[in-house]
């Protein structure tokens, strides 16, 4: 006998045991193989066997084209069943984990090791992080710990962007307009309470999503962000999905649209559908700025906290709906397997991490230089256009433009949930646009003095260095809030930083549309703002992956829901605090 057909016979004679009950089965199932020869002709018959036990898509359409070939599949899909009534739902994944053991045992009688050699420190600190009781709450404190820095943190860098523009880029565009004769003009008008107004007032959350940014590309690039999605999939499992569904979903985090395209990554069409109905639920980028607002605004001493809990509420709520749906119109779906590399840890590269800052903050700044943009001049119009006459362009009581009316049409409907005023309709409203758009709206809506339209500028050098002096400071200060991540603070004998008037202005304003309930209002406005429609943009994505149909449902249903929470939030604080 030849070398070649020594090899081939040992090849043919190779198989793995795949234990008592699955084994009895393939057994069958290859001599019923057997008994059909055209299928027999063509494929080994335990392999073939193998893969119809593991529900081979690709395997079952080409028997399906073969005579016999559906009756071997009635066959083994009884064999299937008799398996899982035995052994549970997770066949594939005990076929995969008897292929897995066999290698671990292969591997561990043939290769020889250094007797000094350690376990990589890879392979030690996965034994924490991805530990199967330890593993999950490790996840959420290390989310924790990264919302705790982009609230806490970059607060000085937001008063410095905040000062810079109410200060000297104020003061700088005032003495232009002053000097070209147009300080109490209609174009004043635009500038100061349209663009500025909106533009800025979103402009001073760059920093916060430069922070979270960074901390998500750090735990990329260290190697993280795949444990978590291992660490995610027994939870996954529960909704019928698996811990590569969870990826669209970190995705989301910075923006829903590519968390839509990411989908594509899922073989399974329902895996899709279910991961692309959920993937809304999760904070885009675009909402923070929302949650740092109305954090400062009504909860100022617990800010980190109350933004890192609408990241988890997210969260809870895909997953809570996931099981509703698995349960109900995605009963019948197909259990999926995770497969993912989980690559060594490392030092996170600073090229790589600049460019995904630079990636995801760039998108948003262009997003202020044009969406945001285009929407202020936009808004401005409808807040300048008086009503029955109520007042001239661009002098009109904002109370009587042609916005606040139409607003207060929707009003009503919000009245249950403690923000039923046209300033919070007309937000949510603009806000389908981009979520930053709702901060500048109502930047434009309050008349809150955004700019110091009286002062002065003091030259244009004296500016630029206030700008500079300012800046080393909230570096300084930056440097001084690190400790706030565990609870130290450094400021205790420094002066609190005063509410700006845009938040002395919400703060009036929701507190006298819920009858003196604003905490309470405030937290159910961002609830809202996390599970309503992400945006416009995010809209046309969901269409296009998933189809007209379930886009419609996702909008109806994240609307419907969104009411729903808010109104429970609001009404059920009111019965239990107020």
């Amino acid at each position: 006998m030849s070398i070649i057909e020594t090899a081939l016979q040992k090849k043919l004679s190779f198989k793995i045991d795949y234990g008592e009950e699955l084994e009895e089965q393939i057994n069958q199932l290859v001599d019923e193989i057997a008994q059909r020869p055209v299928i027999a002709e063509q494929f080994p018959h335990r392999w073939l066997a193998i893969k119809l036990l593991e529900e081979d898509r690709d395997i079952q359409i080409k028997l399906l084209a073969l005579k016999d070939g559906a009756s071997l599949i009635k066959v083994a899909q009884k064999s299937i069943e008799l398996l899982k009534s035995v052994q549970g739902d997770d066949l594939d994944i005990q076929i995969a984990d008897r292929r897995y053991r066999w290698i671990n045992q292969l591997v561990n009688s043939t290769v020889q090791r250094p007797l000094d050699d350690k376990r990589a420190f890879t392979d030690r600190f996965d034994q924490i992080v991805t530990h199967r009781y330890l593993g999950i709450p490790i996840f959420f404190i290390v989310m924790w710990i990264v919302f705790k820095l982009t609230a806490d943190v970059s607060a000085p860098y937001i008063d410095w962007i905040d000062g810079v523009i109410t200060g000297p880029i104020g003061n700088m565009i005032v003495a232009i307009l002053n000097t070209l004769g147009l300080r109490d003009s209609w174009v004043s008008s635009l500038f100061v309470d349209g663009i500025v107004a909106g533009v800025g007032g979103v402009l001073v959350f760059v920093p916060v999503l430069t922070f979270l940014y960074l901390a998500l590309a750090v735990l990329e690039d260290t190697g993280y962000m795949a444990r978590g999605a291992y660490v995610m999939d027994r939870v996954m499992g529960k909704i019928g999905l698996h811990g590569k569904s969870f990826l669209p979903m970190l995705v989301g985090f910075g923006c829903t649209v590519p968390a839509f395209y990411s989908t594509r990554t899922l073989e399974n069409e329902k895996d899709r559908i279910l991961t692309g109905l959920l993937v809304p639920f999760m904070s885009c980028g675009a909402r923070l700025p929302v949650y740092i607002l109305f954090s400062a605004i009504f909860f100022p001493r617990y800010a980190g906290t109350a933004v890192f809990s609408m990241y988890l509420l997210g969260i809870l709520t895909a997953i809570g709906l996931g099981i509703i749906l698995r349960k109900t119109v995605f009963k019948n779906k197909e259990q999926s397997a995770l497969i993912i590399e989980l690559p060594p840890y490392r030092a996170p590269n600073v090229k790589t991490v600049w460019l995904y800052i630079k990636e995801r903050v760039g998108t948003f700044l262009k997003n202020a230089w044009t969406i945001i943009m285009a929407t202020s001049i936009v808004l401005w119009l409808l807040l300048a256009i008086p009503v029955n006459g109520q007042g001239s362009f661009a002098e009109t009581d904002v109370d009587h433009s042609v916005f606040a009316t139409v607003n207060r049409v929707v009003a009503p409907i919000l009245k249950p949930l403690g923000f039923g005023n046209w300033q919070a309709s007309g937000s949510l409203i603009t806000g389908f646009l981009a979520k930053e758009v709702v901060v500048s709206t109502m930047a434009q809506i309050y008349t809150t003095d955004v700019l110091e339209t009286n002062a002065e500028s003091n030259g244009f050098l004296q500016e630029i260095g206030e700008i500079i002096f300012t800046f080393w400071g909230a570096t300084v200060d930056t440097l001084k809030s690190l400790p706030l991540i565990v609870g130290v603070d450094l400021f205790e004998e420094e002066v609190e930083t005063e509410p700006t008037n845009l938040m002395n202005a919400i703060y009036a304003s929701f507190d006298a549309s819920s009858g003196g309930h604003g905490v309470f209002a405030g937290l159910a406005f961002m609830v809202f703002v996390l599970i309503y429609t992400p945006c416009v943009v995010a809209v046309a994505a969901e269409r296009q992956e998933l189809g007209t149909k379930w886009m419609w449902v996702s909008m109806v249903g994240q609307l419907v829901l969104a009411w729903i929470m808010a109104l429970a939030v609001f009404q059920g604080g009111k019965l239990l605090f107020g």
